[in-house]
C-alpha cells in the first residue's frame, strides 16, 4: 500500500483488543481499553463500555482502486498545515509503513475526552507535548525519531496470535482508520494518517453524546456502507476506546 514513501517500517499490529488495550497503556493510558465492536446494531452493543470515546475501524486497503482513490485526494485536496493549540483535532501525518495501526491509536487517544487520561510524563504525555506545536512534516518526524516508540510498538506487533511478517518493508493489505470527537468543540472527526488531513464530518456532539450516541452511528454506517460501495463486500474489524472497568 505504497500511496505515500515510507522511510521506515514498523511490525503491523494485529486487530485485537488485547494488544491495543497493553499498547496504550504502555504509552501512557493506564484507565483506558479497547474493546471488540461485534456489530454497530444496538442489540449488540450491550458489552462495550460507556461513554465511547473513539472509535478504530481496521478495513482492507483494496489495492490499486484504494491506492488510486488516495492519489485523486491529494490532487483534490490540499494537505492539511495545522499546528499548535488553535487545531479542533491533532492529526498525525502517516510517514511509517505498516503503522496504521499505531496512528489509529493516537488519533483516538489524543482527541476528544481520551486526552484527559494520558499520564504527565509518559510516553504518549511526552511525545504529544513535542508533537502539538509542530506542523504536520514535523510531527512526522518526531513519530519517526522515536526509539521508544518503536519499541514499544515492535513489543506489541510480536504479541498477537498471528505470527509477525518476516519483512518489514512489505506493505500490509489492510489499514486503521479512527473516528474521534475534538477536545475543543465535539466536532467528529474522521482521522486517517494516509489522507490529505482530518475530515469533519459535519456532527457536533451535544452533552451527554459520545461516538456511539445515534447521530454519531449513523455517520459512522454511512462510512462503511460507502466503502463497502466502492470496494465491494468487505470486511471491518471494529474497537470501542472506553474507560477501564471498575
Amino acid at each position: 500500500m505504497d500511496a505515500v514513501q515510507h522511510r521506515k517500517y514498523f511490525i503491523p499490529l494485529e486487530s485485537n483488543p488485547e494488544v491495543f488495550t497493553d499498547l496504550i497503556q504502555s504509552l501512557g493510558a493506564p484507565g483506558l481499553r479497547f474493546q471488540e465492536v461485534y456489530s454497530l446494531d444496538n442489540e449488540m452493543l450491550g458489552h462495550i463500555g460507556r461513554p465511547v470515546l473513539a472509535l478504530v475501524i481496521l478495513f482492507p486497503a483494496i489495492g490499486d482502486k484504494y491506492l488510486k482513490d488516495l492519489a485523486e485526494e491529494r490532487n483534490n485536496r490540499p494537505p492539511y498545515t495545522g499546528s499548535g493549540e488553535s487545531e479542533d483535532v491533532v492529526w498525525f501525518k502517516q510517514t511509517i509503513g505498516n503503522a496504521c495501526g499505531l496512528y489509529g491509536i493516537l488519533h483516538s487517544l489524543c482527541n476528544g475526552s481520551a486526552k484527559k487520561h494520558i499520564a504527565p510524563g509518559s510516553l504518549l504525555g511526552n511525545l504529544l507535548a513535542t508533537c502539538v506545536p509542530l506542523n504536520p512534516n514535523d510531527r512526522a518526524l518526531a513519530l519517526e525519531a522515536s526509539a521508544e516508540l518503536e519499541d514499544v510498538h515492535t513489543r506489541a506487533g510480536q504479541a498477537g496470535d498471528t505470527p509477525a511478517p518476516t519483512e518489514r518493508d512489505i506493505d500490509v493489505d489492510y489499514h486503521y482508520a479512527c473516528f474521534v470527537p475534538s477536545h475543543k468543540n465535539g466536532r467528529l472527526y474522521e482521522l486517517d494518517g494516509m489522507k490529505q488531513g482530518p475530515i469533519d464530518t459535519g456532527l457536533v456532539l451535544a452533552e451527554g453524546e459520545d461516538v456511539f450516541s445515534t447521530r454519531a452511528l449513523a455517520i459512522i454506517k454511512e462510512f462503511i456502507e460507502g466503502e463497502q460501495t466502492k470496494y465491494g463486500s468487505i470486511g471491518f474489524n471494529l474497537m470501542a476506546l472506553t474507560q477501564c472497568a471498575d
